[in-house]
């Protein structure tokens, strides 16, 4: 298995869903006897019923298998309290696999090989746990490399409570009965050895691993680079003391102190650099958390360049917020900036505080965070309590969006700003390299990572598109997935909102954003995943696939026209235009407020669909397996009564069983009349019939089965936690309830449709 895939599926497990420690030492047992066994309460008091089972195991335990022989016969043998023997087992199982394991990447076995360790040597010794661990964790420490050693220190550094809550939902399995057979009881006590081991050592570990850093890296901290505009810089630098020459740097520029990836860089051979604002910017106008940004990150980049350890190379990479920073800085082009790589990134006026045009809520949270030091650690606005609280407050009221505000008690000069520019116009460009000018000009390699689920697709997928129009030349690759904001934070995960992902989809992110920047700074091979510009998952087919575009990525498409015809409660799509002037009707009435507590679904399938101001279209089943790959479009043919709307466009797969997959998420959200240019408004013909083509800003791959029907749903926007359109045509943040006293009424005709780019 390659360090990806190995990596990216033990990060899943491990620090994503705190799974237990498997991946490579729990294997099935070999057999199908059963035993008594009777579930104790919790973990806190699980050893003697853990020691007791695993007692009568040990004399009718066997396998086939060596080295699954081995490996569990060590877990029984820690479970019974027997560590000399466990750690004889472990050795031979090491000594075993010396040869198959040479140039692979460490394996999360070798916790449990240095506890074992641990205990034998307290035993054997008689000296005290503490002792005996930390000689343990130093003998296999020294062994490792800088990048080996990062792995085993964060998987030591687990806290016990995700492995306890893990042995919990275990024993609960168990509370009925009182029986468990052979494989069952293994798994169980691997899970108790998880919790048991990290609740033994946690507390030494973090001394432990502080200690190793302090051999392998120089720590610089507390470095202050005053800009132009007066904003003191601070920067952390880690390098690793195995280098002694000059060496590229990777610098992330943050909104705090994340040392922890400044480290990693170092353990993957770069000075690793975070670069943050010591104080918040000061202005009686309030000063744009974009605003100068690309400034100060210039003035760090030619900091680095001149540093002694530097070799002059300077690679900026980030995740949401922090991935704006390496796109405001190759707009500057500074001669240092020699790569970026950014992933689900916050682009100003592209995807944030709007996205198709519509503002969020959690903007104006997000600016209070950002503009004021006491909140800057306060829970995402999206997420908090408060947050929620305001939402339905103002939606109760029907009170302007200029008043959001006001009613949290906290106007914001910055959101008002931002509202003061709802076209994508020069305010929004001068952030981000814009035209043929700047990004025509951007020849340095860039990597985007995104997900088919992730809130900031549109960003990554824009400035893709964008980069490529203006450069065709542009050394640009796109890596998306299957993936939402925090697999792109913390690693994939097997389960997504109860969607699985194939095991290709299990990627270690920033191992690959590693893999890729040594293929840019010290020659190493290009990443297979990374063959081509654009490089996809196909959900449902187990592998991935690579395109030269986004439109490459697709031979053919369907096209699915919205008929009037009903079929099983939902109206038609349909693969032949029907004559006539046929259409579907839709109202909403803008007055309606007693839906404030509504939330989204997250599940990402469901047996039924629970349209919202919306109307419902299905396709026949499909008569062959077509992957579904690329940007999806269409033209609306429609009459409406206002001057503007907002329209979101869901598409799923409905699969033979009856289960609804969604193929994308967030829904596709456009301001109507934005559709077809986010720069200039182009409003609405109230009254009359007319046509809106569009190309969605969500992508998706996935495999569609014969059998499977597409599923549409078409609505209008109107959430407790967005902008609301009222369609007078005039400035939308301005609109109130008072604007609402005509529902909006349309008239879908049947000559509008929806085009799917296939790959057969």
């Amino acid at each position: 298995m390659s360090r990806i895939g190995a990596l990216g599926a033990w990060f899943a497990e491990a620090f994503l869903t705190r799974a237990v420690l498997l991946l490579a030492v729990a294997f099935p047992a070999w057999g199908a006897q059963n035993f008594y066994f009777k579930a104790p309460a919790s973990p806190a008091n699980a050893a003697a019923s853990m020691s007791d089972l695993a007692s009568r195991l040990i004399p009718v335990y066997q396998d086939p298998d060596p080295e699954r022989y081995l490996a569990n016969l060590s877990a029984l043998q820690m479970a019974v309290g027997e560590y000399g023997a466990a750690d004889i087992s472990r050795q031979s199982l090491r000594d075993r696999k010396r040869k198959s394991d040479f140039g692979q990447p460490v394996s999360p076995a070798v916790v449990f090989d240095i506890y074992a360790h641990a205990k034998a040597l307290e035993t054997d010794n008689k000296i005290t746990f503490a002792d005996a661990f930390s000689s343990s964790y130093r003998e296999t420490m020294q062994r490792l490399d800088e990048h080996d050693a990062l792995v085993v220190a964060r998987w030591l550094g687990t806290p016990a409570a995700g492995y306890r809550e893990t042995l919990q939902r275990a024993l609960d399995q168990f509370r009925a009965t009182d029986s468990i057979d052979e494989s069952e009881a293994i798994e169980l006590i691997w899970k108790y050895l998880a919790f048991d081991a990290h609740r033994s050592f946690g507390a030494l570990v973090v001394l432990l691993n502080a200690e190793d850093d302090h051999r392998r890296y120089t720590t610089d901290g507390g470095i202050v680079i005053k800009t132009p505009g007066g904003v003191p810089i601070s920067l952390t630098v880690i390098r690793p003391t195995s280098l002694k020459k000059p060496m590229p740097a990777l610098l992330e520029f943050a909104p705090s102190d994340p040392q922890g990836n400044a480290k990693e860089s170092a353990a993957h051979g770069y000075a690793g650099i975070v670069a943050y604002p010591t104080a918040k910017r000061e202005s009686a106008a309030g000063i744009d958390p974009f605003e100068s940004v690309g400034a100060e990150v210039r003035e760090v980049i030619d900091w680095i360049a001149k540093q002694p350890w530097s070799d002059g190379r300077v690679g900026m990479y980030g995740d949401a917020y922090s991935s704006y920073a390496p796109w405001a800085a190759a707009k500057r082009l500074p001669k240092a900036l020699k790569a970026i790589a950014t992933s689900v990134a916050v682009l100003p006026g592209v995807n944030f505080p709007m996205l198709g045009g519509v503002y969020r809520n959690s903007a104006y949270g997000w600016s209070l965070q950002m503009t004021d030091a006491a909140r800057a650690a306060e829970p995402d606005p999206a997420d908090a309590p408060e947050w929620r609280a305001l939402d339905e407050k103002w939606y109760g009221s029907g009170r302007r969006y200029r008043d959001l505000g006001r009613l949290y008690g906290k106007p914001n000069s910055v959101f008002i700003r931002w509202l003061n520019h709802p076209s994508y116009d020069e305010y929004w460009q001068n952030f981000l390299p814009y035209g043929k000018q700047q990004l025509g000009r951007i020849d340095i390699p860039v990597l985007t990572i995104s997900g088919y689920y992730a809130d900031g697709e549109p960003g990554d997928l824009y400035l893709f598109a964008q980069h490529h129009r203006y450069n065709p030349r542009a050394n640009h690759t796109l890596f998306i997935g299957p993936y939402d904001e925090s697999m792109m934070r913390d690693g994939s995960s097997a389960d997504l909102h109860g969607y699985q992902l194939d095991a290709a989809a299990l990627v270690d992110f920033r191992e690959l954003r590693y893999q890729w920047f040594d293929h840019i700074f010290k020659d190493a091979a290009l990443p297979a995943l990374l063959s081509d510009r654009v490089n996809y998952e196909v959900m449902g087919a187990n592998e991935w696939r690579h395109a030269r575009s986004l439109d490459a990525m697709a031979d053919g498409s369907l096209r699915f026209y919205l008929d009037s015809a009903v079929s099983g409660g939902n109206h038609r799509l349909s693969s032949q235009k029907k004559t006539g002037d046929a259409f579907v009707e839709q109202s909403v009435n803008l007055l309606e407020r007693r839906d404030a507590a509504w939330t989204p679904p997250t599940d990402l399938i469901s047996k039924s669909l629970a349209p919202r101001y919306a109307t419902i279209f299905v396709s026949d089943p499909l008569t062959q397996a077509s992957a579904f790959s690329g940007l999806f479009s269409g033209r609306l043919d429609f009459a409406v009564n206002k001057m503007d709307m907002d329209l979101n466009i869901t598409l799923y797969e409905l699969l033979p069983s009856g289960d609804y997959v969604r193929l994308f998420s967030p829904t596709y959200e456009v301001r109507a009349s934005y559709a077809q240019d986010r720069v200039h408004r182009r409003l609405l013909k109230g009254g009359e019939r007319q046509k809106l083509a569009f190309k969605s800003e969500r992508m998706t791959s996935r495999l569609l089965q014969p059998g499977s029907r597409v599923a549409m749903v078409l609505s209008i926007g109107k959430r407790p936690d967005r902008e609301i359109n009222y369609g007078t045509g005039g400035d939308v943040s301005e609109e109130s309830i008072a604007d609402g006293k005509i529902p909006i009424k349309i008239r879908w005709y049947n000559d509008s449709y929806i085009d799917i780019p296939i790959h057969k």
